[in-house]
């Protein structure tokens, strides 16, 4: 039996606020330490869900810089006695995005290993450009990075196997105008920022779109226990200058490392067809602790299939693969995902 807490942050996204303007003006280091202000509030609060019960953090993508960060801060105040004292045991992140140049000169990789790119592109890549995509110092580097760079943009990076959806302009109040004005009707208030339309095949943009009438129906608030008044209209991502974020961790990957050698549990895990932060960029960076292997890379299954590939180093950290998964695999590939989690959870092989 777990609980869970889902948490909006930084402050403003989902259906969080700030009564201070500036409140608003977060970045990786500030929305962090917020994060573990409200914890500790949330935890003095509701005592009877943290006495003895284990801790764990959790996020996919941007999470991969701001959950170890988040982490780190808890450890700390573990070792400084600061009450109340949350028992973490570790974390848990997906496709996780740190910051560092690894995880963009991996794309390169994983487009060769996937036949986006020609072995000639990539032979002329490691040649010219000494394994950085993202400062060229030549020509030919500057050439060969263009051409890749083409070549990449004919697939979906999310999901290299799922179409690119392309969704046309001006289609924003068609087939859900009834809902929306009903929703209008409902607030006392016009939504502005209705997302485009997509067309009905691209399956995981239309759920987006949806979210955006479902969390703006006033059944759905009451429901969530949003206060009224709090946030006007929902929007799925505010993005800069909407709301202001300043990325101002460079890399997180020292934080993973050094969670690992404190001892915390780690479950890293990768959708294998995703090209925004590919798994062997992850796989590269884990790899450079140098942690010795505990169970070596193997198949885990689910149903008996083969669901992914896993590998266990020392220090508590797991490594895992989802099959045919995307950026965000709890989207595409829930059982494969809730599976993996709960038997990682309850300390059982994957």
């Amino acid at each position: 039996m777990a609980s869970i807490l889902f948490l909006d942050s930084p402050v403003g996204s989902g259906f969080s606020y700030a009564r201070d303007p500036k409140a608003y003006e977060v970045g990786d280091i500030s929305s962090s330490r917020q994060v573990l202000t409200f914890l500790r509030k949330w935890f003095d609060d509701h005592p009877k869900y943290f006495l003895d019960r284990p801790f764990y953090i959790g996020g996919d993508s941007y999470a991969g810089k701001v959950v170890p960060l988040i982490a780190h801060y808890i450890s700390e105040g573990i070792k400084g006695m600061q009450q109340p004292i949350i028992k973490l045991k570790g974390y848990i992140v997906g496709n996780p995005i740190t910051g560092d140049k690894i995880d963009t000169n991996s794309k390169v990789t994983f487009s060769h290993s996937f036949g986006i790119i020609s072995n000639q592109q990539y032979e002329a890549f490691i040649k010219n450009c000494k394994g950085d995509y993202l400062n060229p110092t030549n020509k030919p580097c500057t050439d060969v990075v263009h051409t890749i760079k083409k070549l990449m943009s004919e697939v979906s990076e999310g999901n290299i196997l799922r179409p690119i959806c392309h969704i046309p302009s001006g289609k924003r109040r068609s087939t859900m105008e009834d809902v929306s004005s009903l929703v209008e009707k409902h607030h006392h208030y016009q939504l502005t920022d209705a997302p485009d339309e997509p067309p009905f095949y691209c399956f995981y943009e239309y759920r987006y779109y949806l979210s955006y009438f479902w969390a703006n129906d006033n059944v759905v608030r009451i429901a969530l226990g949003i206060k009224e008044g709090t946030m006007a209209e929902w929007i799925r991502c505010r993005r800069p200058p909407i709301l202001p974020y300043a990325s101002d961790l460079p890399s997180s990957i020292k934080y993973f490392f050094n969670l690992s050698t404190k001892g915390y549990r780690a479950l890293v895990y990768s959708g294998d067809h995703d090209l925004l932060v590919p798994f062997t960029g992850t796989q590269a960076w884990i790899g450079s602790f140098n942690f010795s292997i505990v169970d070596d890379w193997r198949a885990w299954h689910l149903d008996n299939q083969a669901a992914g590939f896993t590998i266990m180093y020392a220090s508590n950290l797991t490594f895992a693969t989802i099959k045919g998964g995307s950026h965000i695999p709890p989207e595409t590939n829930p059982k494969e995902s809730f599976t993996m989690a709960k038997r990682w959870l309850d300390n059982e092989p994957l």
